[in-house]
């Protein structure tokens, strides 16, 4: 069982001292014996411990850095969400495919924000814009808030504020199971949690750092079990040699553990791996030895934004993939639905 996240080292941006949360978190960690260090701003957190590049790196990820979101303008989410809700940023898994790879560059410590208070105003905004019509805000979309909210709590604050809005949703998705804490959170049926499932290949060889498959689904039943809407995202669906029989068993198993009331709203969503070539380059550099497949000749160039290119799976092999994933949806979970495959 992978553990919660303790940071090994944490810094402190002296305005997050101003909001009551920046204050507790820095008690917290002086109580629990962390180094603390104070930093005018995340982007001066410079010379972390470590003799090389490959060590920076880790002990980057150990890192989190406590201070205030400036920025308050939400970016959108398609197609999981209409907004994206920021309450933390980084994350402290090691999945060698990750797409923060390249989007935090050379700083993967993890952030998270005290102003929670300001960036609910912000979503209330964005609320009252689109009424009546129902906003959803995604929570996922720049970390897996779960695997830090332990620590401090903004999730759960989010679930309790979105479960007493009246035109606003929220969602978020994890790889860890270290969810006890927001069992008992005020959500009103009005937060969708989801989890990010694997075939158990994917998670022992490309996922270190995070919870394990059984570990993952256990969670997903107290989840389910405390009322909360539940989901699924297939990330990324990668064909290795047995791809077919390991992504069955994956839906036996939660055939097997999900609770009868919980299959009746269930939802999937479906992404397949994709890499950029400057992803490319980093991944191979942070863990040279993986075992994850980018050979740009097997797979298809297909333009994305801001003029990035990514690599995706061959048409043929995409039409596959979705036969047979949404054919064990199918199968397994006739009463759920599938959200998109991209």
């Amino acid at each position: 069982m992978v553990k919660p996240f303790v940071p090994e080292l944490v810094y402190i941006e002296p305005r997050a001292l101003d909001y009551p949360l920046g204050r507790e978190l820095k008690e917290k960690f002086e109580g629990m014996g962390i180094e603390i260090r104070e930093t005018t701003s995340h982007n001066q957190v410079r010379n972390l411990p470590g003799e090389n590049d490959f060590q920076k790196y880790r002990m980057a990820k150990s890192t989190l850095v406590v201070g205030v979101r400036k920025t308050l303008k939400f970016d959108t989410s398609k197609p999981s969400a209409e907004y994206a809700i920021p309450l933390a940023t980084g994350c402290m898994g090691h999945c060698h495919y990750c797409y923060l790879q390249t989007t935090m560059g050379s700083k993967p410590y993890i952030r998270t924000y005290v102003n929670v208070d300001e960036v609910l105003d912000s979503a209330e905004q964005y609320m009252k814009e689109r009424a009546p019509e129902m906003t959803r805000f995604e929570a996922s979309c720049t970390s897996d808030i779960v695997g830090v909210d332990h620590l401090t709590h903004s999730l759960k604050r989010a679930i309790e504020y979105f479960g007493q809005s009246e035109y606003g949703q929220l969602r978020f998705v994890t790889k860890f199971a270290h969810v006890d804490h927001l069992l008992d959170a005020k959500h009103n049926g009005r937060t969708r949690f989801r989890f990010s499932m694997n075939a158990d290949y994917v998670i022992k060889y490309l996922e270190p750092g995070t919870s394990r498959l059984d570990d993952r689904i256990g969670a997903a039943v107290k989840v389910a079990e405390a009322g909360y809407p539940l989901g699924f995202i297939i990330a990324p669906i990668y064909l290795y040699e047995d791809w077919k029989e390991g992504y069955r068993v994956l839906f036996e198993k939660l055939q097997d553990r999900l609770p009868d009331h919980a299959v009746k709203d269930l939802t999937f969503e479906l992404i397949q791996h994709r890499f950029t070539k400057p992803a490319k380059r980093v991944i191979q550099k942070n863990y040279p030895m993986t075992k994850l497949e980018m050979d740009e000749e097997k797979r298809k160039y297909k333009w994305g934004r801001y003029g990035i290119g990514k690599y995706v799976y061959q048409k043929d092999e995409q039409e596959e993939m979705k036969n047979v994933l949404g054919g064990y949806i199918a199968e397994y979970f006739p009463e759920a639905s599938l959200e998109y495959f991209t």
